[in-house]
């Protein structure tokens, strides 16, 4: 199974979490993969089984989030003709389907407990039996299994079995998130970059400018390595003159000045026994805008406009370029008003 996306970095915390990745590889044993949505948990999971002696194996991914809770069962491990309504035939399950090679669980934490418990024994027994079946099917699978979730809590909760856990967990592979990992923005956003560049077959990388390479670097990245692919891709493929460095970042691409409204609030209900509406919700639950003194207009407005502007630049670690984007303002427009109160080389 070849695939687009690579292992791209430099930062310690990503090449520290590869290198770990790399050295249970070789051990045949089950390891958990631990990260935030876009970080390459099936990346990871790729590697271990690449680098594995299962290499020539089947690599069978299945998203355990994807299916319904009926169907999870059967899908991980199979059914017989006539097993449930709609089985009309015989039907081997994910299990056997890797049988030799790894089976990769992704969105682990939404199995059920149902499940969970059939995948105890599949992993402790390396026997699986079909849905409808009376007798075992003995595999030989190893698992990689992945999730966003922190599993001990939800032992913890009632949402996990301790027992599972405890098999899965001979190795946990936590993949630091993008905004952690030092210095690879700019790396990874010159790689997705050039790849867009060559699919538009402009005649060479222009690169990033100046405030696009400084938004690219201060953004929070929620999203991790696949919004920041999204992103840039669409930067270049937005940019007009490939002969200049693409120096325009769009980062929400639902944000549209046409974007349609949000849903009209539904009216209180009315009060039992009468017409008036019941009363409204209790002061500390709705958002008070702070309050100053307007005895004189214009300084109210001032002292108004510098408190803004001082969160903001707390908020923003002090980064004027961030600063500007988060209150919706030019660079230049931040500036002006940044000496007009005297903050200008506020640096916290």
């Amino acid at each position: 199974m070849e695939r687009e996306a690579q292992f791209i970095g430099q930062s310690l915390a990503f090449l520290d979490s590869v290198e770990r990745a790399s050295r249970a590889a070789a051990l045949n044993r089950p390891v958990l993969v631990i990260g935030e949505r876009g970080t390459g948990k099936e990346l990871v999971a790729e590697r271990l089984h690449r680098l594995s002696p299962r290499w020539d194996g089947p690599l069978v991914i299945m998203n355990c989030a994807a299916l319904p809770e009926t169907l999870i069962e059967a899908e991980l491990f199979g059914h017989e003709a006539g097993a449930f309504t709609g089985a009309t035939k015989a039907r081997a399950g994910r299990f056997e389907e890797s049988d030799g090679g790894t089976l990769f669980l992704d969105e682990l934490a939404t199995l059920s407990m149902g499940a969970q418990e059939r995948l105890l024994r599949a992993v402790e027994y390396g026997e699986v039996t079909r849905i409808g079946a009376s007798r075992p099917v003995r595999v030989d699978v190893r698992i990689v299994a992945a999730t966003n979730e922190h599993l001990p809590d939800l032992v913890d909760k009632g949402r996990f079995r301790a027992d599972l856990l405890d098999r899965l967990c001979f190795e946990v592979i936590t993949l630091p998130p993008l905004r952690a990992r030092e210095g690879d923005v700019p790396v990874l956003a010159d790689h997705f970059g050039r790849r867009m560049a060559a699919e538009l077959d402009w005649p060479y990388w222009p690169g990033f400018g100046p405030q696009a390479a400084e938004a690219l670097a201060t953004h929070d990245w929620p999203g991790n390595v696949r919004e920041l692919r999204n992103v840039v891709e669409r930067a270049v493929y937005r940019w007009e003159d490939p002969e200049r460095p693409i120096d325009a970042i769009q980062f929400d691409p639902f944000d549209s000045p046409w974007r349609p409204a949000a849903s009209r609030p539904v009216a209180p209900p009315r009060a039992e026994g009468g017409d008036a509406p019941a009363p409204p919700a209790p002061a500390a639950a709705r958002p008070t805008a702070p309050t100053v003194s307007c005895e004189d207009f214009r300084a109210a407005v001032l002292t108004y406009e510098k408190g803004l502007l001082e969160d903001a630049l707390k908020r923003c670690r002090f980064n004027q370029r961030a600063t500007a984007a988060a209150l919706k303002l030019s660079y230049d427009q931040l500036r002006h008003a940044l000496r007009r109160h005297d903050l200008l080389d506020r640096q916290g």
